[in-house]
């Protein structure tokens, strides 16, 4: 679908393109499309600009970030979606090791994912093989040995509330964006980026290359 640039949706239109068109790839899970739509109603609620508060919490995300000494990037499908891009050149300015969880379990789809960073220029993405994460019992159990389990801080933008719980109680910090403010992951996280990750991931990548 083509989407005037006239028109006054254009940008919120074109990224829920990017959804449909990974649903259909295998890459998302149609029930991300839930997840698009609740994320775009509360984006009407800031205004679709990044706020102040936002840009705070962006300069302190990439102060932990650089800080870290095993940082982590967990990539699930609507990220994958959204932002492949930005999360390999992410991943190289940090530099932060990729790894794949999702929610509903399939290898079909994991494997679809690492294919498509791979295509955005990622040089190595970590598959979930070991239930390493403690205290949850869903899928998002299963991780790397070389990811999570070694990892201090932990991005994981668009999370599930009960990971983010999760990993708060092993230890780790761990580094959100969810404009949902009112989500367990928002009052879990260590940092919440309350923004539209589509905006937040070039100011977090730009704020990191200032403090390099």
């Amino acid at each position: 679908m083509e989407v005037p640039k006239s028109h006054p949706r254009h940008i919120s239109l074109v990224t829920r393109n990017k959804i449909v068109e990974c649903v259909n790839k295998g890459i998302t899970s149609i029930h991300g499309l839930i997840a698009q739509g609740r994320g775009e109603a509360f984006d009407y609620l800031i205004g679709e600009k990044t706020t102040s508060k936002a840009k705070k919490q962006i300069k302190k995300a990439a102060k932990m970030l650089v800080k870290a000494k095993h940082p982590v990037i967990f990539v699930n499908g609507n990220v994958a979606a959204l932002v492949p891009k930005g999360l390999v050149t992410l991943s190289r300015v940090i530099p932060a090791k990729l790894e794949i969880n999702i929610f509903h379990k399939s290898r079909k789809r994991e494997e679809r994912i690492k294919k498509w960073l791979i295509k955005h220029g990622a040089k190595e993405v970590l598959m979930p093989k070991k239930p390493l994460v403690k205290y949850i019992e869903s899928n998002r159990r299963f991780c790397n040995p070389e990811g999570i389990a070694k990892a201090d801080v932990v991005f994981v933008p668009l999370e599930d509330g009960d990971r983010c719980e999760a990993l708060i109680k092993m230890g780790k910090k761990v580094i959100t964006i969810d404009l949902n403010h009112l989500s367990r992951t928002a009052k879990t996280a260590t940092i919440t980026i309350v923004d539209n990750i589509t905006r937040a991931m070039p100011l977090l990548i730009k704020e990191i290359e200032k403090l390099k």
